[in-house]
């Protein structure tokens, strides 16, 4: 790599960081709700929206990549990002959450859907995936940093200039407009797309090549697990150990540590290791997880388990899609915006999840998830890249 491609990457990995503000939403609807008096249900609105616009999205910006270039669709993606967190300071009605958290969910959507694509014009081959990984290591820290700025303009640890809580968006405000102007000023040399660009019902065609449908499937579960974690690990803790809500909030946090962990030390393993290698023991570690989560009784049982699925699951996103990507070289743009539309597993899961455990207890939600790390078992196979 040279160094004009060592140097692209600072940009890029700042977009990677400005990726994480979506996950802003979390801690963000609680203050809302706490703001305005909302149920459960209606502040609940506020993070599905996020995986709505990435079903709707997604393809449609593979497509748009295809007329105006990755580097120009990532920049539109930081507008409009940089759009959502400037919204919120001028108030905290609902209707300006709910436009600022929008404007998030489709800013996020582009730019999953196009960044990916546009650091495989920078790295390609087999360091693909390690760039990838280390990228998704720098988005974490964005997700890690919010709750903690929320809390501190929130108990004035950091002046709010009378935003209280909502300092958040204006530290990521100013975050965002540093990685649009980085990126504005950064050249990077594209491939020359060949023929015609392609229809969305061609781009949903290629669904059916066998890799590019069960990457798809790969990331449905990733997802899809990850988000179930965050949120029956805490209700497991309640349900078995008896814990207050607050004490049982510590799992949600353990697994961000350990997904961190896998994405910063994956960046490494996957340069020296062999790929298929990494991902049969990241997904055994997942196995041993549902099986602790499944039967765990004890605080050492279960801490371990949700430990060991935040570490498994922090690199199969990144396999998953550089598989996908590598494997129709001629087609990355579409194929990109299919493998976010996978992304929509976040909505899917825990719906199913929900349900098993209203009949079965936290034992239900986690044998849903344990399914998923079944089909990623048979996906072994699909990794030569």
């Amino acid at each position: 790599m040279n160094k004009t491609h060592k140097l692209a990457l600072i940009p890029l990995m700042l977009c990677f960081f400005a990726m994480g503000f979506v996950d802003l939403v979390g801690i963000a609807s609680n203050y809302v709700k706490a703001d305005l008096g909302l149920t459960d249900a209606t502040a609940n609105i506020f993070p599905s929206l996020v995986f709505f616009w990435f079903l709707i999205f997604s393809v449609p910006t593979g497509m748009l990549m295809n007329k105006i270039g990755r580097r120009n669709t990532v920049l539109l993606s930081l507008g409009v990002t940089v759009l959502s967190l400037l919204i919120p300071l001028f108030g905290n009605s609902f209707t300006i959450m709910l436009v600022s958290f929008s404007l998030l969910g489709i800013g996020n959507a582009l730019m999953q859907t196009s960044l990916n694509p546009l650091v495989s014009s920078v790295i390609g081959g087999d360091n693909l995936a390690s760039t990838l990984t280390f990228g998704q290591f720098i988005k974490a820290i964005a997700s890690f940093l919010a709750p903690y700025l929320a809390m501190w303009g929130a108990t004035g640890l950091i002046p709010s200039f009378g935003l209280d809580w909502r300092a958040l968006f204006a530290i990521y405000l100013v975050v965002g407009i540093l990685a649009t102007a980085l990126l504005g000023v950064t050249s990077i040399e594209e491939e020359k797309m060949e023929g015609k660009a392609s229809t969305f019902g061609e781009c949903l065609q290629l669904l059916g090549k066998p890799i590019v449908l069960l990457s798809f499937l790969a990331i449905m579960c990733h997802v899809g697990i990850d988000v179930g974690t965050n949120t029956t690990a805490p209700k497991i803790l309640m349900e078995r150990l008896g814990m207050t809500l607050n004490d049982a909030a510590f799992a949600t946090s353990l697994y961000f540590i350990f997904r961190t962990i896998g994405c910063l030390t994956g960046s490494f393993f996957l340069r020296v290791m062999n790929h298929r290698t990494f991902f049969i023991i990241s997904i055994v570690m997942m196995a041993l997880s549902m099986v602790g989560m499944f039967v765990g009784t004890s605080e050492v049982v279960l801490y371990t388990a949700i430990a060991l699925v935040g570490y498994g699951n922090s690199n199969v996103f990144s396999l998953a899609f550089s598989e996908a990507l590598l494997s129709v070289p001629e087609k990355q743009n579409e194929v990109s915006g299919l493998m976010i539309m996978g992304l929509f597993g976040g909505t899917v899961f825990p719906l199913l999840m929900g349900f098993a455990s209203d009949a079965f207890g936290q034992a239900g939600a986690v044998l849903v998830m344990a399914v998923g790390v079944v089909y990623l078992f048979t996906y072994i196979p699909k990794i030569k890249h």
